[in-house]
């Protein structure tokens, strides 16, 4: 028996280019993903690469939009996390802008990496380090990641959304303590708003 031969390709048909954007964990926005891999492959100095965080800034603070992601296995836990009120000055649940501006307490986008905890006025808390010139203030500006009451489930229920913080990774206080077990020592997490 003889094979068949292969159809005549036609070299005037379009041709369909290969998905350059990785696929994403959890429903996580591809472009949103790529980039956050990105910010850590850049940065070999980073350590620890099991768990990166992910903030999703176009979706409203009452969506889980801050996503916890285990790069090994592609399982994600995603949280709810306030914004500043600087970035959302009419209330209305979405980030409007970012600013890395002493004294806007707006939310700053980019990469970061996890530092020292402390007990402050929101008790237990944890700092970050902004790493791009977007958010290299995050420190002097005192950007945490603490919990608080406007951050608590029950603001869904009330308001339709969260609170607002003055720049800061504001949690509930279930969801601070998760994000902080998986995500301290110097792990990244990158923040942005992408179409």
């Amino acid at each position: 028996m003889f094979a068949r031969p292969a159809p005549p390709v036609d070299p005037m048909a379009p041709v369909t280019p290969a998905p350059t954007t990785p696929l994403a964990p959890g429903g996580i926005n591809p472009t949103l993903f790529a980039k956050a891999k990105h910010a850590l492959d850049s940065r070999p100095w980073i350590r620890d690469r099991d768990f990166i965080g992910i903030v999703d800034f176009n979706a409203a603070s009452a969506d889980p939009r801050f996503h916890v992601v285990h790069l090994p296995s592609g399982q994600v836990e995603s949280h709810r996390v306030a914004h500043g009120s600087g970035s959302d000055p009419r209330h209305t649940g979405f980030l409007d802008h970012f600013s890395n501006r002493p004294g806007s307490e707006a939310t700053s986008n980019g990469a970061y990496t996890t530092a020292d905890t402390y007990h402050g006025k929101y008790g237990l808390s944890m700092k970050v380090n902004g790493l791009d010139w977007s958010n290299n203030n995050a420190m002097s500006r005192a950007i945490v990641i603490h919990n608080a009451w406007y951050a608590e489930d029950d603001m869904i229920a009330q308001h339709g959304k969260l609170g607002r913080s003055q720049g800061c990774f504001a949690f509930s206080r279930k969801s601070q303590w998760d994000v902080m077990q998986r995500l301290g020592g110097g792990r990244l997490i990158y923040a942005d708003k992408v179409a």
